[in-house]
Parts: C-alpha cells; sequence; structure tokens
C-alpha cells in the first residue's frame, strides 16, 4: 500500500514537463495554510495585555511546505501567484485585491 502524502502523489507534471494546475493550487493551498496558522500562533502569544483588544500578526511570509520542490515555488512566482524574498520565505499575492475595480 502506498503513502497518499508521497512527493510522487502530491507532484505532478504535464507532459510538456510543467507542473500541473492541480499540483499548483495544492501547494499554494499548503502554503496559505502555514502562513494562516503562524499568523495565529503569533497573535495568540503570552504577554499581551488582558485589558486591551490584542494585537494582529504582522506575518507576511513563510517558509513554504517541504512536500513541494522549490521548482513549483519558482513556477508560482512566475505565475504572479507568490513572492519571494532572499531569505527563502514566500508571500502569497493576493490576487482578489485587485485595484481594477472589478
Amino acid at each position: 500500500m502506498t503513502s497518499s502524502n508521497s512527493p510522487d502523489d502530491i507532484v505532478q507534471r504535464n507532459d510538456d514537463g510543467t507542473f500541473t494546475k492541480e499540483t499548483l493550487k495544492r501547494a499554494l493551498k499548503a502554503l496559505k495554510k502555514r502562513l494562516k496558522v503562524t499568523r495565529l500562533d503569533d497573535e495568540s502569544r503570552l504577554g499581551h495585555d488582558a485589558m486591551s483588544t490584542g494585537s494582529g500578526s504582522t506575518i507576511c511570509a513563510v517558509r513554504p511546505p517541504d512536500q513541494y520542490p522549490p521548482e513549483v515555488w519558482q513556477a508560482l512566482e512566475e505565475k504572479g501567484r507568490v513572492r519571494s524574498d532572499r531569505e527563502g520565505l514566500y508571500e502569497v499575492i493576493d490576487q482578489e485585491s485587485n485595484p481594477s475595480g472589478r
């Protein structure tokens, strides 16, 4: 019996060698989940004043999940879905906040 989380199952390529749409979609979803969990962890840290309204997280980029090779993140960056920095952290570019006014 094979594991459903093996890299061969997660990362799939088209005939031309590019990553499938499903692979890129799953990778982006995994990155968003990691970013959300990291932000929630930051917001729930001890040290907030009990009488204050709390503070929001200032985290905007995280290290991408290891289940996907660097080429997946580079492909998402080329498509304009994520942005990387020099430390290897990736930020999700929000596609819904389109300034064109749609």
